[in-house]
């Protein structure tokens, strides 16, 4: 329950935050931060824990775990967010996605880029 409050309290924030200048930017910078942070406090609440029942499965204090789960400048080391996804039954899978390629001018080979634009197109 206590965690259901979080998420509403969670939400309520981020509108009013959203009215401030400059807080979108702030906030996209942390995207990644933030993405983390929904996806171990889903974790938790799925598994039914409170702060202090995944504390004490991770034989570590609540105040741990709550910095674990806020978003932030910094980041949980992979240890400490392996043993928070064995607390609540989960496997830990960290993959790095390729970004869609950007269109890229091919070069030609042997043509200067400042020679005129009739030996540009000789190829």
């Amino acid at each position: 329950m206590e965690d259901k409050l979080f998420f509403v309290g969670q939400k309520a924030f981020l509108e009013k935050a959203s009215k401030r200048r400059g807080f979108r930017e702030a906030y996209d910078a942390l995207e990644t931060e933030y993405a983390l942070a929904h996806e171990m406090l889903s974790a938790r609440t799925r598994a039914g824990l409170a702060q202090e029942a995944e504390a004490d499965r991770m034989s570590t204090t609540k105040s741990a775990v709550s910095r674990l789960e806020r978003a932030g400048k910094h980041a949980p080391p992979p240890t400490s967010l392996k043993r928070y996804a064995n607390a609540v039954d989960c496997t830990l899978k960290i993959e790095f996605i390729p970004q869609p390629m950007k269109r890229r001018v091919a070069a030609q080979p042997n043509v200067r880029a400042d020679a005129p634009k009739a030996a540009r197109r000789s190829t």
